[in-house]
């Protein structure tokens, strides 16, 4: 299977990256779960900031756990916070790849900077390159027949 970019996405899959990306971004700064495969083979979870920019998925990542698995290797799963008043989720997986690209990197920081969050600077830049996208889709809570939820979707060519 391959991985695409979030604009490759975002054009097969217009209704659920934008559902995502509000998801994503419902808070101001960008957060979400990000699971990584440990050098053992089992996986952990990190809190993240995914950042939509430039056609791209990416995160500044700092010297870390979740940095080292990347680098190592890139498989990766990416999940939204929990809305306030409903169960939607929004699910992402795929491949993390690092970009050396100065230029980039400040657009990306840029971006980042201006939904208020953070940086010290001495993140790496990665790509978060989409192979599947579920979105779950939910009344709100305490409604009647919340469940099952609807469920969209998406895998790259």
């Amino acid at each position: 299977m391959s991985a695409v970019t979030w604009a490759a996405f975002a054009a097969a899959a217009p209704e659920i990256a934008a559902r995502g990306r509000s998801l994503l971004y419902q808070f101001g700064v960008p957060l979400g779960y990000l699971a990584t495969v440990r050098g053992d083979g089992g996986p952990r979870v990190h809190p993240f900031c995914p950042i939509v920019c430039d056609g791209g998925l990416y995160g500044l990542i700092g010297p870390s756990p979740k940095q080292r698995d990347l680098a190592r290797d890139g498989r990766y799963a990416l999940h939204s916070f929990p809305a306030p008043d409903r169960d939607d989720e929004f699910h992402l997986t795929g491949r993390a790849e690092h970009r050396d690209d100065p230029a980039l990197e400040r657009s990306v920081r840029a971006a980042y900077l201006a939904t208020g969050g953070g940086s010290d600077g001495i993140e790496k830049l990665f790509e978060l390159r989409i192979e599947t996208a579920l979105l779950s889709t939910y009344k709100k809570r305490g409604e009647p027949d919340n469940w099952p939820p609807r469920y969209d979707k998406w895998r790259a060519p």
